[in-house]
């Protein structure tokens, strides 16, 4: 089996036969090792997943290389194809546009319901300013700090006890 695979391999463009031949036979192997303990059906099913996959990564790589590196195939087949500059399953664009479709949904349904109980929602009033006594205290705070670092620093920087007056003084073999 292991000279099928081998053989299989060849199928790949060389750059990338040579690339990751190695890593893709070691991971073969592994998975042999893992599957040695299991019935004849379930190898055998294993076996003729990885040689199809194969066969189908070489058919992408050639194709990749016959239209280009940066060409994206729309309608793949696996979502989880490693090749250089690989970031994200392909699934991700998909998924997410999902997500905002489910959520414009949500938003239109709300303002269904809202629109369709007038008397439940009172009108909105205006919005006025409120005033926080949290923030002056913060900012006030901040200022001293800021200022005490600032004295701090200036003392430090008059007596000439900085890090970078020291290492300015330190001589070149000491450096």
């Amino acid at each position: 089996m292991l000279a099928i695979y081998r053989q299989l391999l060849r199928l790949y463009p060389p750059a990338y036969r040579q690339q990751f031949a190695d890593e893709m036979l070691a991971v073969f192997l592994d998975i042999r090792a893992d599957i040695a303990k299991k019935r004849f059906f379930a190898q055998t099913v294993c076996v003729v997943r990885e040689i199809l996959g194969l066969i189908g990564g070489a058919c992408g790589e050639h194709l990749r290389c016959f239209l280009g590196p940066d060409s994206g195939f729309p309608l793949r087949g696996r979502s989880f194809v490693m090749r250089n500059g690989f970031r994200f399953p392909n699934t991700t664009a998909v998924l997410m546009v999902l997500i905002l479709c489910g959520v414009a949904v949500a938003i239109k349904k709300g303002e269904e319901i809202a629109m369709s109980l007038p008397h439940v929602n009172p009108g909105v009033e205006p919005i006025h300013l409120v005033h926080s006594a949290l923030l002056p205290p913060v900012v006030l705070l901040l200022i001293v700090f800021y200022a005490a670092g600032l004295v701090g620093w200036t003392i430090l920087f008059a007596l000439r006890r900085s890090g970078v007056h020291r290492l300015a003084q330190l001589s070149g073999e000491q450096k």
